[in-house]
């Protein structure tokens, strides 16, 4: 269907134009409609589908509907998102779609200032875009009055209750008014989730546009067996064997990610890594870096990649596999996203066989498993369990196939030392092309 076709404002269409969207996805063909009529919302659907133009569409176009009187405006929405990351790109999309409406947006996270936050708040917003730390923080401080919003959206928002962000999301909904609109959009469908909705949408319309927890079905996946020891030395020769120019690679830990990078760099690989204990002028420096071409390798944690929105990215590595499975979802949602064709890639140890095994069960099919010439994992090894949580400095060791460790136990002298690097380390789109792009 075509935007044109869905009831939106020649604003938003000239906006919309602009961006050189035509065709809207599923998830957009059915919220906009629902959201226009002021239902409230419970939507799922997978990553890249186009959730932030499903809301924030029908959301302008409401607020356009009902203007305010007074010369400075109220907060008549909130957008409440997990990571700093999404906040910026979901408050870039706002601020692409209302262009011809002149309406005020602040962006709202934590990692910076708060003074140029404070100042912008008081000039008078129409729009914010917050994660829920940062928001708090706000409240408390008696610098943002949200007894006026009409419309709430939570984004992402089984990410949210992964983060913990539970308490902080009941504490917001107390400083709210008691009628408004309610948009809960989410990648996945869990029961946590329906809990949620029960407790703060009123009557919802449901949206569902694909099969609970599935991959986008662009995206080619592949499981990788290899030794715990060799992980960081198989990475490097699939990059440069391959020619990858772009690859986003996951690990569990922060530590982890800092370590898998400095061994691609001294591997001649150009990486950086992303993750919360960055600042955000870092992690912003680290993503450009990579959207342009700068860095070829880009490793991130679980909480730093949410939000990140990366043009037709066409590889993913699962260096080291979640300990949650939903997460397994999300990360490699990050490729083949608008209609784009997607190569996402594990590599499984012996240590994480019950993961893989987990994943594949909420997906409800096997992963195609490719061993490597070369790389052929030693059946002899056994698997040590995995540490959730780790917050041991990593050991500096240039080697390219050494990692630290962080096993629970050791096994060795004789190099027959067994270490677990499968614990810690060596481990939105717009799409161009000749494909109809859409709107995010």
């Amino acid at each position: 269907m075509l935007f044109s076709q869905l009831g939106l404002s020649a604003e938003l269409l000239r906006a919309i134009a602009d961006q050189g969207y035509e065709q809207a996805t599923p998830i957009q063909e059915q919220a906009i409609p629902l959201v226009l009529k002021g239902h409230d919302v419970l939507a799922g659907a997978q990553t890249g589908t186009g959730k932030t133009a499903g809301f924030a569409l029908p959301m302008l176009q409401r607020m356009q509907a009902t203007p305010t009187k007074g010369k400075r405006p109220a907060v008549r929405a909130l957008i409440l998102v997990p990571t700093r990351e999404l906040a910026a790109q979901v408050g870039d999309s706002i601020r692409d779609y209302s262009k011809y409406l002149k309406y005020q947006t602040a962006i709202i996270f934590g990692g910076v200032g708060i003074n140029p936050q404070i100042s912008k708040l008081r000039r008078g917003v129409d729009i914010v875009v917050a994660t829920p730390g940062r928001l708090l923080d706000h409240l408390q401080r008696g610098t943002l009055d949200l007894s006026k919003v009409e419309t709430l959206v939570l984004d992402e928002a089984d990410r949210m209750l992964d983060m913990g962000f539970i308490h902080d999301i009941r504490k917001v909904m107390k400083e709210l008014p008691p009628e408004r609109q309610t948009l809960l959009f989410s990648a996945t469908f869990s029961r946590e989730i329906k809990k949620l909705s029960s407790a703060l949408l009123n009557s919802p319309s449901t949206i569902q546009v694909a099969r609970q927890n599935t991959t986008a079905e662009l995206v080619t996946q592949v499981v990788h067996p290899v030794d715990r020891t060799r992980k960081l030395e198989l990475l490097s020769h699939m990059i440069g064997a391959n020619n990858w120019s772009q690859v986003l690679v996951f690990t569990r830990t922060k530590h982890g990610a800092n370590w898998v990078s400095r061994q691609l760099q001294r591997n001649g690989l150009v990486s950086d890594a992303i993750h919360g204990n960055k600042s955000q002028n870092a992690r912003t420096r680290a993503l450009n870096d990579f959207k342009s071409g700068k860095v070829r390798v880009l490793v991130a944690t679980d909480i730093a990649a949410r939000g990140l929105d990366i043009e037709q990215l066409p590889h993913v590595v699962n260096y080291e596999l979640p300990n949650v499975p939903e997460d397994y979802v999300h990360r490699i949602g990050r490729t083949g996203r608008a209609g784009q064709d997607g190569h996402a890639v594990s590599l499984v140890c012996v240590d994480e066989n019950k993961l893989l095994a987990d994943i594949q069960r909420l997906l409800k099919h096997k992963i195609t498993t490719e061993v490597i010439e070369g790389y052929e994992p030693d059946p002899s090894i056994m698997p040590e369990p995995i540490l959730k949580r780790s917050n041991k400095r990593s050991p500096r060791n240039g080697r390219s196939g050494a990692r630290p460790s962080q096993g629970a136990r050791r096994t060795g002298g004789n190099g027959n030392r067994s270490s677990n690097s499968g614990n810690r380390h060596g481990g939105n789109n717009r799409s161009g092309g000749g494909r109809q792009r859409r709107a995010s």
